[in-house]
């Protein structure tokens, strides 16, 4: 009967049963701790480029940052706010082997949640590639493809990130990395949902491309 119920279990959660939990924990924590490293903002200030929370949509991301007209600053945000992620995953599968997914989880809640910032972060988008790469290149590829698709079709940066967001977990599935679908599809329903604001401007067809002020 035991047996029974622990396979009705997600994969995710599965894990979360058969391993201690310190080690769950542990994997959340370190992963949160990462993710909240808000690079965005450490690179305007250190810049002189302003308080980034006081520009444009006030969100730390590579697309605000942009707003900026620092190109250079948006590419660096981009690049860094995905390493934290990746590195994140790495970290936790060396000394947690198995608890990648809680990693995962903990850098992108990190980066939309730092404690640092009252907990008013950036939407993931970034990070989530960061961790979708450190879990399986192939996912990472997928999520990259996708992003890039869309802002070279539609030049809206909000829809780029959801639609990839949305295939991290499609990706997983179809590439044999089952056991990452369920934490990929709880992190796009978060980014789904502080994009809700941008869905509602997507709607109304007032969300503005990328290089235009919000």
């Amino acid at each position: 009967m035991a047996a029974k119920r622990e396979a009705a279990l997600s994969p995710l959660c599965a894990v979360a049963v058969k391993t201690p939990f310190v080690n769950v924990l542990f994997s959340l924590i370190v992963g949160y701790l990462l993710g909240s490293v808000p690079f965005g903002l450490i690179l305007t200030r250190a810049t002189g480029a302003g308080d980034l929370r006081a520009i444009g949509s006030g969100n730390i991301g590579a697309t605000n940052v942009l707003r900026t007209g620092r190109k250079g600053l948006a590419a660096a945000t981009l690049l860094l706010d995905l390493a934290k992620g990746a590195a994140a995953v790495l970290l936790v599968r060396n000394f947690w082997p198995g608890m990648e997914a809680f990693g995962a989880l903990g850098a992108v809640i990190g980066h939309c949640f730092p404690v640092w910032l009252r907990f008013r972060g950036g939407k993931g988008v970034s990070t989530l590639m960061g961790v979708s790469l450190g879990l399986a290149w192939p996912i990472g590829l997928a999520y990259a493809l996708v992003w890039l698709a869309m802002l070279a079709i539609t030049r809206v940066s909000s829809l780029g990130g959801m639609c990839a967001a949305i295939a991290a977990p499609l990706a997983a599935w179809f590439t044999g990395h089952a056991d990452y679908v369920p934490v990929l599809a709880v992190l796009a329903l978060l980014v789904l949902f502080l994009h809700r604001a941008n869905i509602g401007r997507l709607m109304a067809g007032t969300e503005p491309r990328i290089g235009r002020a919000k």
